[in-house]
């Protein structure tokens, strides 16, 4: 209900002020092929192909980015560990870097960022595994060292790119896209990216059960029957595809995927089959709050999302360190 209220109202805000029943009907309309009048015309436009994409873009980033951090968090057994902190984020900016300094994948027209930010996370994220990968398997402590080292080489990469670009305009939309937007939100980047989420936390729900194993440690989980290497490289690769997947058409969104799971863990407990469950609902909901905050609190220009996240997440995390017997995974 929450969810469903948050999305008629952010889609009704903005510039131009939409009364939530006028909103619903619009939206009723186009769902259904209902009929309007001739003078709601713009207004059914705004709402329908302007906002409506938008929003729920928001809806689905903050789940997945909410649901991938629960996953990052049982893989490697660190309460900070967010989607980001295996690399993939930063290998992915460096793909949408090329794209935008170089002009690779022009022939892709408006999916070029996409793809070159989509290519970037896998390459990045198969980097990572071969490089933190051993004879002994896939341990949490070398997983997260190697995405750490290699987030500061990608981001280095980065650096350069945008030192070479050949005007200040492209280097603009770098340090925009970096900080991430759902401005480029439309028809057609929705559908893509919310059957990867859809599927993944779908996924991640089903092994919830394993992940309260493997979130107790790699012994009691080998000693249950789980097999901690191969239930990593899964997690691993599904959580890779669904950050990716975000990132190409968010850009890098902080936060959301670090304090998301600690709040739900504080209301519903440790439980991974519950937490996943509400985890993505609760992310929804604040994305999709946070971009309308960013796009009216300096409006006509829009905030970067990811500024918003962090004026939010640093308070919100801070408290939650500072609350007396709170640790991972309950209090």
């Amino acid at each position: 209900m929450a969810l469903g209220a948050s999305v008629v109202l952010a889609i009704g805000l903005g510039p131009t002020v939409i009364a939530p029943a006028d909103t619903a009907r619009l939206l009723w309309a186009a769902l259904t092929g209902g009929v309007i009048s001739a003078d709601e015309v713009t207004t059914y436009q705004v709402v329908w192909q302007v906002r409506t994409p938008r929003v729920l873009l928001a809806v689905v980033v903050g789940a997945g980015l909410a649901a991938a951090g629960v996953a990052v968090q049982a893989l490697i057994r660190n309460a900070l560990a967010d989607p980001f902190v295996l690399g993939i984020s930063s290998g992915a900016s460096v793909g949408a870097v090329g794209v935008i300094v170089f002009g690779v994948f022009t022939s892709l027209g408006v999916y070029a960022l996409s793809a070159g930010a989509f290519l970037g996370a896998v390459g990045a994220s198969a980097l990572v595994y071969l490089a933190a990968s051993t004879r002994a398997g896939l341990t949490p402590l070398r997983l997260v060292l190697t995405g750490i080292a290699l987030a500061y080489g990608f981001q280095a990469v980065m650096s350069v790119l945008v030192y070479l670009a050949p005007d200040g305009e492209a280097t603009q939309t770098v340090l925009y896209w970096t900080m991430g937007s759902l401005g480029a939100a439309s028809w057609n980047t929705l559908p893509v990216v919310a059957v990867v989420v859809t599927a993944s936390i779908v996924f991640l729900h089903r092994r919830g059960r394993t992940l309260d194993l493997l979130a107790m440690g790699d012994e009691t989980a080998t000693s249950l029957g789980v097999d901690t290497t191969g239930v990593r490289r899964g997690l691993f690769a599904v959580t890779a595809l669904m950050t990716g997947s975000i990132v190409a058409v968010s850009g890098a969104i902080g936060f959301v995927g670090l304090i998301m799971p600690h709040l739900v863990r504080i209301v519903v407990g440790a439980s991974h089959t519950r937490v996943l469950v509400i985890a993505p609902l609760v992310g929804a909901v604040f994305m999709v709050w946070a971009d309308l905050l960013a796009r009216t609190m300096a409006a006509p220009r829009e905030l970067p999302l990811g500024v918003i996240t962090a004026l939010v997440g640093v308070p919100v995390f801070i408290t939650l360190m500072r609350r007396k017997g709170y640790l991972f995974g309950g209090r």
